[in-house]
């Protein structure tokens, strides 16, 4: 199967560069939600050259400020997947940036170590949560703004 991630579905792209991608995520957890890609194909933190680990970095911070001035979240979810036990589906290492907004969830508290929790992702399959079509295009140029 082709990585999602080497070729993504040019609507699925609101940002690239020569060493990453910022891609919408296909089964969001909340509108808003982007994935901060290497375009490099690599399946771990250890393989990524300095370069790269700064402009991951670089992308996250990118992904939260166009987040807060499109979408004004209350606050962000900024979490990596490593290995399928991890929850990891897509073999190429990527870093989710979830958009929060109060009360989204009953039990926001615990954050990110509620990923332990022994409960299957009722995201996974629904489409609801992808942000609006102009949301999008708000993303993309706050994103590649010169």
């Amino acid at each position: 199967m082709p990585c999602p991630f080497c070729n993504p579905p040019a609507e699925n792209i609101v940002y690239e560069d020569d060493k990453i991608r910022i891609l919408l995520d296909s089964f969001p957890a909340n509108p808003g939600h982007l994935l901060v890609v290497p375009k490099r194909h690599i399946t771990n933190i250890e393989g990524l050259n300095e370069e790269e680990k700064v402009m991951l970095m670089k992308g996250v911070e990118m992904a939260i400020k166009a987040l807060k001035e499109a979408l004004n979240p209350d606050g962000f979810n900024v979490g990596i997947n490593l290995g399928k036990a991890a929850g990891q589906t897509v073999s190429h290492l990527h870093v989710h940036v979830i958009p929060r907004y109060k009360g989204d969830c009953k039990h926001p508290e615990g954050g990110i170590r509620k990923a332990v929790l022994n409960a299957k992702d009722e995201n996974l399959g629904r489409q609801d949560k992808r942000l609006e079509s102009k949301y999008v295009e708000i993303l993309r140029g706050l994103l590649n703004e010169k």
